[in-house]
């Protein structure tokens, strides 16, 4: 682009501030070796800056062969030398910037480039205007102070007209004072008086560049008025003196009474809290800084105003007004060790800023003195809020708020108005801190006094004895509240403590109760770091860019094992896990990010990684439900699971806030079975959310795999029975079709059994129902045939009835006359048969109802 390039900033020179790729080349023949040497600030890493030498056919020499400039700390100067051979030398400063997002980056700085070996010089340059050389032949020129100019190639600078005009430093022509404005001075507030008062001073800026005479001025208000001072802060007294004083080990006050004792068992709770500001806090100091000169060296950056304390007027608009809290240490309460990576500390401070440009608010943090690393920045008008920074290391600590109001290079105060506020910070576990209440701490055993015993870790204080006391399994230990068992803060579903109690983790097994069935997951095999890089996206310049996410599911007991690097400076992984503070360059948490641009992009030769930020550091449960501590996964977000096999989510966050996430960053990990993808599987995002996340603080995953199938039982399987061969049946036991489970138990081998023919009973049965059918059908014979015989003896009576009307009829005669046969032939036996007994068993009922009557015979008795 036209208007991307390197622009000279008086005595060094600034780097492009877009995504755009910018080099600075200097050619130089040497006609022996020598070396280049530069100083320069490197300090936001969303801008690769890297140096490197090619010979007179563009071909890249040995010794840059580690290119990639170092970062440096904010406003401090790093110095870079390489070796140059004889011969043709062309030297590149080249950067690079990665816009994600809406905030400007930091430009690199250079200056005082130098180059040793070089043979002779064509010609001498004159100085540019605003410098001077009063000696020929000289190395370099010298800058004009301030309220002087010079033009092109001046031996020494004129002074400006003093009362109407002025000049900065380096300036090349002078100019007309303005009228002053209220943006031309600034109050403070005196140390109070024995009285208890403080006076308001109104001071000018300095240097002053306005001017009272002219009408339209205003003057400086008048000085002198006397307010109440604000009562002492938490943790100090006044001793009737005009100053506040922090009270006496083992004691504790609110700032507006005397300091008192503590009462028997319990302990003063240390740590700072600043909300009045009359006089500046010993532990803190104030600075003034400008990149390119010292124009505000010397200046109070910041200023007291009774109920906060607001950034000053500085020397320019581009300066960085710098307010540094020191403190030696962080420990947590007597009672309570603090566990390996358990909360000790934090800090927390409200503030606004009031911003008419592209002002920023940056919070920086230093450990050891080792180096300062911007933790979160604001950029524009912020309302009042409130952030906090956890400390999870015993160390010294410097915590640094710089305020900027432009760093487009203002030399000039149009944005003098724009302003940040902070009205309060506090720091809790401070070392050498001051308390504002007391807290109930462990007694020890040998007697009941006030002395005040270490618990062991994972321990809370028991209420009325005020003793140790372990925390219950799977609960873990508030580092704010040690006192009863509400201290012991159960865990999330599906998850345990660590021994100590200081965290909670998976152990990758989970149980599920569906439709009186048991799901038992085992996740064992997804233990190790999962990674995906998704993309690719596109900055508005056409970077192209990957995002890569590592996924630590379990961890190991707790202990966050994924690991996203920088590679762009000379730190190696290697020395980052040995030790190294530098949290810019290496981060370990269960989920974490990298910025990936790849090594086609804007000619680099190797792909980064940048940028990489935690997304989870605590583990918050495991569960088959969508929604867990404000954490939610929609169901349209993902595809829909192809079988009813339940997918398992894992639930993560990271303690950490941000100017977008004020509750901090929350992580949802879907696991779901998928029999079609084994081993590690496959890890995915949301459609709607390529980049993980559709709000920037809730990340959401998508991991299938095989193992993440419930383990099989007995349920999981049939058994097949074969046909019957030679007396033998082969039974076999198959998966259910199609298999959703995994390892669990196995398939039982196949057994033979012996063949049985037609079962027993079945026979019994079959003989007795064919007997039956025999015996029915005979009783229906007989009894048809003794129905027949009745209607023929019937229909012979009504016959002979009718042939001998008015007659009586005849007697019949017991003897057979010759010639006749007996049709009815009775024979009498006493042997019954088996028919006959059939038959009597039928009519024995009605047999019993009727009486034996002798008939007398037809016969005369003469015969």
């Amino acid at each position: 682009m036209l208007d991307s390039s390197w622009v000279p900033r008086g005595n060094y020179i600034e780097s492009n501030r877009d995504d755009c790729t910018v080099s600075l080349i200097y050619a130089v023949h040497l006609k022996k070796s020598g070396n280049v040497f530069f100083e320069y600030q490197y300090v936001d890493n969303n801008i690769f800056f890297e140096f490197f030498i090619q010979n007179d056919q563009c071909q890249e020499m040995d010794t840059t062969a580690d290119k990639w400039v170092k970062l440096t700390d904010s406003g401090e100067w790093g110095s870079h030398s390489v070796m140059l051979k004889s011969g043709p030398n062309i030297l590149y400063w080249r950067t690079t910037g990665i816009l994600m997002g809406s905030k400007a980056v930091k430009p690199v700085l250079v200056k005082n480039i130098t180059i040793e070996g070089v043979a002779y010089t064509s010609e001498c340059f004159p100085c540019k205007p605003g410098t001077f050389s009063n000696k020929p032949g000289s190395f370099s020129c010298q800058v004009c102070p301030r309220n002087t100019y010079s033009e092109k190639g001046a031996k020494e600078c004129i002074k400006c007209a003093e009362d109407s005009q002025f000049s900065e430093e380096g300036s090349g022509e002078c100019t007309e004072r303005p009228p002053c404005t209220t943006k031309d001075y600034f109050q403070i507030h005196s140390p109070c008086d024995e009285d208890g008062k403080t006076q308001i001073m109104y001071k000018w800026i300095e240097p002053k560049i306005c001017r009272e005479d002219l009408t339209d001025a205003i003057r400086l208000p008048p000085s002198g008025e006397k307010k109440d001072c604000p009562p002492c802060n938490p943790g100090f007294y006044n001793n009737g003196s005009s100053s506040c004083h922090p009270c006496p080990p083992g004691t504790f006050s609110d700032g507006t009474k005397e300091c008192r004792p503590c009462p028997a068992g319990t302990e003063p709770a240390l740590g700072f809290e600043y909300k009045w500001w009359n006089v500046l806090p010993g532990n803190m100091k104030t600075s003034c800084f400008n990149v390119g000169n010292s124009k505000c060296d010397g200046m109070n950056g910041w200023e007291v105003a009774g109920d906060h304390i607001q950034s000053g007027a500085g020397g320019s608009d581009n300066d960085y007004l710098i307010l540094n809290l020191h403190i030696p240490g962080f420990k947590p309460p007597t009672s309570v060790t603090g566990a390996m990576g358990s909360e000790l500390g934090r800090i927390t401070f409200v503030f606004e800023t009031l911003c008419s440009a592209d002002c920023v608010l940056y919070f920086m943090v230093d450990i050891n003195r080792k180096s300062t690393n911007v933790v979160e920045s604001w950029g524009g008008t912020k309302e009042k809020q409130a952030y906090t920074h956890i400390i999870f290391k015993n160390a010294t600590f410097t915590f640094t708020w710089a305020f900027q109001r432009t760093n487009q290079g203002q030399d000039n105060r149009r944005f003098v108005s724009d302003v940040v506020k902070i009205y309060s910070i506090t720091a809790t576990n401070a070392v050498d801190g001051v308390a504002a209440s007391c807290r109930a701490c462990a007694l020890g055993s040998e007697r009941s006094g006030s002395s005040c015993v270490p618990c062991p870790p994972g321990d809370y204080i028991e209420k009325g004895t005020n003793q140790c006391k372990e925390c219950p399994p799977d609960t873990y230990l508030s580092i704010h509240q040690v006192y009863g068992t509400e201290a012991c803060i159960p865990c999330g579903p599906g998850s345990r403590s660590t021994q100590d109690h200081s965290a909670c983790y998976s152990d990758c097994f989970f149980t599920h109760e569906k439709e009186n069935q048991s799901l038992h997951y085992d996740f064992s095999n997804l233990s190790s770091v999962g990674s995906l890089m998704n993309g690719p996206s596109f900055t508005s310049k056409g970077t192209k860019y990957f995002h890569f996410f590592n996924i630590s599911l379990c961890g190991h007991k707790g202990e966050k094992t994924a690991l996203c690097t920088n590679n762009i400076t000379d730190f190696t992984v290697k020395d980052m896990v040995a030790g190294s503070d530098d949290y810019t360059n290496l981060v370990g948490a269960f989920v974490c990010q990298s910025t990936i641009i790849p090594s086609e992009s804007k000619g680099f030769r190797a792909a980064l990684s940048s940028q990489s930020i935690i997304l989870a550091d605590t583990f918050l449960g495991v569960t088959i439900e969508t929604t867990l501590q404000n954490i939610n996964i929609k169901e349209d977000m993902f595809p829909v699971p192809p079988s009813q096999i339940p997918d398992v989510h894992f639930f993560y966050k990271s303690s950490a806030t941000t100017t977008s996430c004020v509750n901090g960053r929350s992580t949802a990990v879907k696991m779901r079975c998928n029999p079609t993808k084994p081993g590690a599987g496959v890890i995915s995002v949301p459609s709607k959310c390529p980049a993980g996340t559709c709000d920037g603080c809730t990340f959401y995953f998508l991991w299938e795999s095989a193992e993440a199938c419930p383990l099989c039982t007995e349920h999981d399987f049939h058994e097949i029975e074969g046909a019957c061969k030679r007396g033998l049946q082969e039974t076999l036991y198959v998966w259910n079709e199609p298999k959703w489970c995994i390892k669990g138990i196995s398939l039982p081998e196949k057994k033979l059994s012996t063949c049985e023919t037609v079962d027993f009973w079945l026979k019994v049965g079959a003989g007795v129902g064919a007997f039956t059918a025999v015996l029915l059908v005979a009783l229906t014979c007989y009894f048809w045939k003794k129905n027949q015989k009745l209607e023929y003896k019937y229909s012979k009576l009504v016959m002979s009835t009718n042939s001998k009307e008015c007659e009586l009829p005849a007697a019949d005669s017991c003897a057979i006359m010759e010639g006749e046969d007996n049709e009815e032939e009775v024979v009498y036996s006493n042997k019954q048969s088996l028919l006959g007994k059939l038959k009597s068993l039928a009519t024995k009922e009605k047999e019993e109802h009727f009486e034996s009557v002798q008939l007398k015979s037809s016969r005369s008795p003469n015969i």
